[in-house]
């Protein structure tokens, strides 16, 4: 199967590729700005994507079975440009969908994210649960979404919007910009630092999703038989949350086990008052595919997110040193 892959060179996108050419698929990478194969896939195709012209657009997806749309900006730039972002996350992507009718694409897989529906994340929430979250990172994709289950709605491709909750893991390649994201960061700082220093107590609770898990869920989702998605919207998470301190003190216990060390845990002390709600992210679609996985096993992605940041990041040395 041929698959165009836009953000091919990015955090998700990047392992969705790799893990595709794995199962015997031909990648199409799409990029801004990359017009060589990577190092990390030198066999893939690499298209660049003009956003701006859909006829350019409709080229590359010529050809293409499925396109799997994981490029878009993240919400810190977002939050500093909102018409970019609703011009990228939500026209570009409409652009390409009406661009891959015209190629004749089947299958149209959008990589959204679970901050449409609230911001913080709480309590239960199902891909029926109404999005309400007014960022610009949350609305633009939106507005993405809606263009992608309005073609499947006309029937004209069959289209899937991934709502994606805390992915983490290692990237492909030091370059990609994912170092905002907890675990990563976490991971990060106790190469650079041997500390962990969380800004908060960590009793707020995340559903935490490894990207190995993405990939193969994706997977299912670009080639299996999903023609039991009423909704066209699929929750991807590990279907339970733990506090961020319990996800630090994992990340503790596998340095130990991959480094060698014990890094220091620091976090600001909860007051007595302090309250956070559970989170309960529920992945009812996949359940419904017959798509299950324990979603807390997340030990051996950190383990590979540890030794590529020991591979990557300098140590810091302390100014006391």
């Amino acid at each position: 199967m041929r698959i165009l892959i836009t953000g091919g060179f990015g955090f998700v996108g990047g392992r969705l590729a790799v893990h595709l050419v794995q199962a015997g698929h031909q990648i199409v990478l799409g990029s801004r700005k990359a017009i060589i194969p990577p190092d990390w896939l030198p066999y893939a195709e690499v298209a660049q994507m003009e956003w701006e012209d859909g006829y350019a657009l409709e080229c590359i997806c010529r050809g293409v079975d499925v396109v799997i749309h994981a490029a878009g900006m993240n919400a810190q730039e977002c939050a500093t440009d909102p018409l970019a972002a609703l011009a990228f996350n939500g026209v570009a992507t409409a652009r390409l969908v009406e661009a891959a009718i015209r190629a004749g694409v089947l299958r149209f897989i959008y990589i959204s994210t679970a901050h449409v529906y609230a911001s913080p994340l709480e309590g239960s929430i199902t891909e029926e649960t109404c999005p309400r979250n007014l960022h610009p990172y949350a609305t633009s994709h939106l507005a993405g979404e809606q263009a992608v289950l309005h073609a499947s709605q006309r029937e004209q491709m069959h289209g899937i919007v991934v709502r994606l909750s805390n992915a983490f893991g290692a990237p492909m390649h030091k370059a990609v910009n994912c170092w905002m994201l907890l675990v990563n960061d976490l991971c990060r700082q106790a190469v650079q630092t041997h500390k962990l220093v969380l800004q908060t107590s960590g009793l707020q609770h995340r559903d935490f999703v490894r990207l190995s898990a993405v990939c193969h869920v994706t997977e299912y989702l670009t080639v299996g038989n999903i023609e039991t998605i009423q909704t066209g919207i699929v929750n991807v998470g590990a279907g339970s949350s733990q506090s961020v301190f319990a996800m630090t003190k994992l990340i503790q216990q596998r340095c130990v086990k991959v480094l060698g060390f014990e890094p220091v845990l620091q976090r600001v002390q909860s007051g007595a008052d302090e309250r956070h709600s559970t989170l309960t992210y529920r992945t009812n679609n996949l359940t419904a595919l017959g798509i299950n996985f324990n979603g807390l096993d997340n030990s051996a992605e950190i383990d590979t997110l540890l030794r590529f940041c020991q591979s990557t990041f300098p140590p810091i040395k302390s100014p006391d040193a």
